[in-house]
């Protein structure tokens, strides 16, 4: 099976050694995206509303660019820093995928990027 690599400036590019996705077959592999603006490079806010927002964008702008649309999401799996940001982060995670969302795990962790409050990642497909 093919592996293509995708690639899109409407994300932030990669600080590492890893693609923003892959797609192989009927399958994109979105990597961990966080609240990075892809144009500064910066975080947007230190507000988890809008961190959750810029990092679903860039989730977003990713499947958009390797031909899938949010409705192929099939799992999304979201890492927040404090617990306590569980509700808004919900919020504003349903306005991405309000009709038949994907399946989700959230887990409570520690970032190394200062400041950083959420990151997901992200499988989907299409028959």
């Amino acid at each position: 099976m093919t592996r293509n690599i995708i690639r899109t400036s409407d994300a932030p590019p990669p600080v590492g050694p890893y693609s923003q996705g892959i797609k192989s077959g009927n399958f994109l592999f979105v990597a961990g995206q966080g609240p990075f603006d892809p144009r500064t490079h910066h975080i947007v806010s230190n507000d988890i509303g809008l961190q959750t927002r810029q990092t679903l964008e860039n989730i977003k702008a990713i499947v958009e660019a390797s031909g899938f649309t949010l409705r192929d999401v099939a799992v999304v799996n979201v890492f927040l820093k404090k617990s306590d940001d569980f509700e808004k982060m919900n919020n504003v995670y349903k306005s991405f995928f309000s009709e038949s969302p994907p399946t989700r795990t959230t887990i409570a962790t520690e970032f190394v990027v200062p400041g950083m409050l959420i990151e997901a990642n992200a499988i989907a497909c299409r028959e």
